[in-house]
């Protein structure tokens, strides 16, 4: 039941899931606005209600930047989320349409949508470009069975324009909501093809609200009993012989082996080294080499790069050398820098 990236599963993963902890996938945020206001709403307040568009970590507009982020981070597929994208329906087929114009079909794209907005005309102008469908119930901040039932009809339309293992649900695995979750997706078994729970986490923005309803595991950003009640989902839906893909995506997938994988695919700039953790390590003056010698002109942070032998060398001759540590992705944030 459990995977080699600290998640557990039963019956496999979905297709979305086995790009995603390869860290193959470019997360597209398609911007912060929504048609709800979930309590358990993990985005920042940088993102939360914000029009904004963002490919990974760069904030950008236009389908040249997005395609070189594509191409920078070597990603082989793309989720796009929000906010809701269906409040940017044009938008969101924009991007959905050039990323298969320019990377062909087999570039997977799946996307996360509440039901709130959901009908036959967006569904069908989705499935156009977007591979995979993954629903964001009502019924998980609207506890009653109206809300459930409506969920469901608005689930089952993709029946229409998608292959069964290609629609889910996705859900935060709030504990005390275990059993109203079992019973959702036991409602919904013969319209989806798997399920994607995951771990409930703290946020800036869900913080008040959270911590005073639950406890916080050791390390205070990862609600205490979701993993446990993850895990009873999983075998009580083992038990009554659900015939669905059922994965629960842990905080530790997310920061230990999806986001290093996300890294470690990046593109870095010459005469840098990577390291264990995904990360990047350059020899770094900010005058031009006094000798000659191998180096690369970092323009966007006016900056030289040096091989080791010309750092030595520069050395020598006093001239200020830094080893700096830095995130590969485009806003290259660095984590550490010492004058050696």
């Amino acid at each position: 039941m459990k995977t080699k990236y600290a998640s557990y599963n039963l019956n496999g993963l979905p297709e979305g899931c086995k790009y995603c902890v390869k860290g193959e996938k470019l997360v597209l945020f398609i911007s912060g606005v929504c048609t709800r206001n979930c309590w358990y709403c993990s985005l920042s307040k940088k993102r939360k209600n914000k029009d904004i568009i963002l490919f990974n970590e760069r904030e950008k507009d236009s389908l040249k930047d997005f395609i070189e982020e594509v191409k920078e981070s070597r990603a082989t597929s793309m989720g796009i989320t929000g906010g809701d994208p269906l409040l940017f329906l044009k938008r969101t087929i924009k991007y959905a349409k050039a990323a298969k114009k320019e990377f062909g079909k087999k570039f997977h794209i799946h996307i996360y949508v509440p039901t709130k907005l959901v009908n036959k005309n967006n569904l069908k102008q989705l499935s156009k470009y977007i591979d995979e469908i993954r629903f964001n119930p009502e019924f998980s901040i609207v506890n009653n069975k109206e809300t459930m039932n409506k969920d469901v009809e608005k689930i089952k339309l993709a029946s229409l324009y998608y292959k069964k293992q290609n629609i889910g649900i996705e859900l935060p695995m709030i504990p005390d909501r275990k059993k109203d979750f079992l019973d959702l997706i036991i409602k919904a078994k013969d319209f989806i093809g798997f399920v994607n729970l995951n771990e409930f986490e703290l946020s800036e923005t869900n913080m008040n609200i959270v911590t005073k309803k639950y406890k916080l595991n050791e390390g205070g950003y990862v609600i205490r009993e979701s993993k446990k009640a993850g895990i009873w989902l999983l075998k009580e839906l083992k038990k009554r012989k659900i015939n669905l893909k059922v994965h629960f995506c842990t905080a530790e997938l997310k920061n230990k082996h999806q986001f290093k994988n996300r890294l470690a695919r990046h593109n870095i700039l010459p005469l840098g080294r990577k390291t264990k953790e995904g990360l990047v390590k350059y020899l770094v003056s900010y005058k031009k080499p006094i000798l000659k010698g191998k180096f690369y002109y970092d323009k966007a942070k006016k900056r030289f790069i040096l091989s080791e032998d010309l750092a030595k060398k520069l050395l020598i001759k006093k001239q200020k050398i830094f080893l700096i540590e830095e995130f590969p992705t485009y806003d290259r944030m660095e984590t550490e820098k010492q004058e050696i």
